[in-house]
């Protein structure tokens, strides 16, 4: 198997997984919301950040097609480190507010760590292409 071919199944599974957790923060976002890591949520009219998150999971992961349908490859390598801020972002979050210190590591800081790695590999892929 191609280095190609293994940087396209992981950043297409990657762009999968987070339309998956996007689409299920926008329709279920209260049963979602206990795997995220923090202590407490809002409730009620609050629970409309849930949603959000959603959205915003949503449109990374479409990003992300996006760039792979029309094989613009180079760009999404760029793409990938910089849509890495997102669960880095969410793994401070979750330190800096005493949620769940394995969550923020497992979850976040693991989903950080492919997508870099993935990124970096793509771009090293690419490199010639520039």
């Amino acid at each position: 198997m191609s280095l190609k071919t293994v940087n396209t199944v992981l950043a297409a599974l990657g762009a999968l997984f987070i339309l998956y957790v996007g689409v299920s923060y926008t329709l279920i976002p209260e049963s979602m919301a206990p795997n995220f890591g923090l202590s407490s949520w809002p409730q009620g009219d609050g629970d409309g950040f849930l949603v959000l998150k959603g959205v915003r999971d949503i449109v990374s992961g479409l990003i992300l097609l996006v760039l792979l349908v029309t094989r613009h490859r180079r760009a999404l390598g760029w793409v990938l480190l910089v849509e890495a801020c997102t669960p880095i972002g969410d793994m401070m979050t979750i330190l800096a507010h005493s949620g769940s210190t394995s969550a923020a590591v497992g979850i976040h800081g693991a989903t950080a760590a492919v997508m870099l790695a993935t990124g970096l590999l793509i771009l090293r892929e690419t490199r010639d292409q520039s």
